[in-house]
């Protein structure tokens, strides 16, 4: 676990700590220096450390009233020859398989991915050329602009796929090898685009033999035809292949919701191997080690909260016995040393969130919920793919709610527009006399209404202080006497 220094995270100061009299202080980077704090070790090889978790988690929760608690780290790390160790593979390669075959669906779908948005771009090629095409479908048609690229595209589809190409007899190629049609390619091709209704009043304006003119007019009707009928089949392919495109989207999100908790669980079980290198765990040994921190607070209505750090360390050795809770069955309990701080502060909910997002980076590499690289490239797919689904027309759901939101501030801006306009000479005539006002006496800065004066922000430390110290008190205080020890 790399270790941050909690002063990048917005705080002033990082912890300190005394590991013997007359010895200097070890500086504890990875905490914020606490107005309270409490440090107990606690050794007994009879002492279940399940209980010494869950007196002081009640204590804080239940007798002190700090009600809210998040769990933030929470590490098991055992030796090699342990029972758990042997426990903990079989349920990771489990883990593990499952990982193995979700992955490889979501590989395998992702694929399937590209080769929709391929078949789109090709779709989205074509269209361009019928919408080019019909934008210069206007006026009159004798008059009209001839030889427009896109409608030779268009064309020249339609002779090699439709009308047979070179190789036909019949085709507009074949035909200017007779005598007579020489010019029909130029004719067929220098056409303006037209609608099929068109078709006879250009032709006939032309002055060209009437043989001629007749081939010209099969020709460009049966080219219209088919131009009218593959745009709207190209238009409803692309519609439904759009709709399918969200759909395969939409289920690897699935499949990718189904896999973070089985990585999660994979991360978890996965020991950690710095703990596994210290001197408090030994290979031969029955041994493990367990890292357990929880933030316990309570919202009183005021900027700062009482926040009570309950970090908790166990260097244990299980031990198997027989509980009689009704049933007679046979469990571990873990017995060893347990050593844990109380660190007392007066937080507000944006050093919550800093305190939360410091621990969240540090521990990335043990609790991570899915693997960095697959993540991004996930992200970054799941981005590109939105954005061209959204510029088919499709609406996600956030995308409705913006529109519903500008829809509703230009009403309101309306409103205001029409407002100031019924009043505006009764306003221009007030707002000169306050310039003049303004000018021999000028405003104060006021605090923003959301934001707390400093005064109220240390009325509400303070405020947050007295709960905070008398529960963390309490706490460490009632333990010493709830285990026998000695107390004053």
């Amino acid at each position: 676990m790399k270790e941050i220094d909690a002063r990048k995270y917005g705080f002033k100061e990082h912890d300190w700590e005394e590991r013997a009299r007359g010895d200097p202080p070890k500086p504890v980077k990875r905490f914020p220096k606490p107005l309270k704090k409490f440090h107990l070790v606690y050794q007994s090889f009879n002492q279940s450390v399940e209980e010494i978790y869950f007196w002081l988690l009640a204590s804080l929760r239940e007798d002190m009233g700090l009600h809210d608690v998040k769990k933030i780290t929470d590490i098991f790390t055992s030796s090699e020859q342990s029972a758990f160790w042997g426990q903990a593979q079989q349920r990771l390669q489990i883990q593990q398989n499952n990982v193995q075959s979700y992955l490889a669906t979501i590989g395998k779908l992702i694929k399937d991915l590209f080769q929709i948005v391929r078949e789109l771009r090709i779709l989205d090629e074509r269209l361009s050329l019928y919408e080019a095409s019909n934008k210069y479908i206007k006026g009159d048609v004798i008059r009209r602009k001839r030889s427009v690229p896109e409608e030779i595209v268009l064309r020249g589809y339609w002779v090699d796929m439709k009308d047979g190409g070179v190789k036909s007899p019949g085709s507009v190629y074949g035909l200017a090898s007779t005598l007579g049609y020489v010019t029909l390619p130029d004719l067929f091709f220098g056409a303006p685009p037209m609608k099929r209704e068109e078709v006879t009043t250009y032709v006939d304006s032309l002055d060209f033999n009437p043989k001629v003119k007749d081939v010209l007019k099969k020709k460009l009707a049966s080219f219209l035809y088919w131009k009218e009928f593959t745009q709207n089949e190209l238009t409803n392919r692309k519609n439904f292949t759009v709709k399918y495109l969200k759909q395969h989207y939409e289920s690897i999100q699935l499949y990718i919701s189904w896999v973070k908790p089985y990585l999660r669980n994979v991360k978890r079980l996965q020991q950690n191997f710095e703990k596994s290198m210290s001197e408090d765990i030994i290979g031969s040994f029955e041994g493990s080690f367990t890292e357990i921190e929880v933030i316990c607070y309570k919202d009183i209505g005021k900027p700062h909260m009482p926040v009570v750090v309950l970090n908790i360390e166990f260097r244990t050795a299980p031990d198997l016995q027989f509980h009689q809770d009704g049933y007679q069955h046979k469990g571990p309990i873990h017995v060893g040393r347990t050593e844990f701080w109380l660190r007392g502060y007066t937080w507000t909910k944006k050093d919550m969130e800093n305190y939360e997002r410091m621990r969240e980076e540090e521990t990335f590499d043990i609790l991570g919920n899915i693997d960095e690289s697959l993540q991004e490239a996930i992200e970054a797919l799941g981005d590109d793919i939105r954005k061209y689904i959204k510029t088919r027309g499709e609406k996600f759901p956030e995308d409705i709610k913006k529109e519903e939101e500008e829809k509703r501030k230009a009403e309101k801006k309306a409103k205001e527009y029409q407002m100031k306009g019924a009043l505006e000479p009764f306003t221009a005539l007030f707002s000169g006399f306050k310039e003049i006002f303004m000018a021999f006496n000028p405003p104060k800065k006021k605090a923003s209404k959301n934001e707390p004066t400093e005064w109220e922000l240390k009325k509400s430390a303070k405020a947050a202080a007295g709960p905070m110290s008398g529960a963390i008190w309490n706490t460490y205080k009632n333990f010493k006497k709830a285990h026998k020890m000695i107390t004053w």
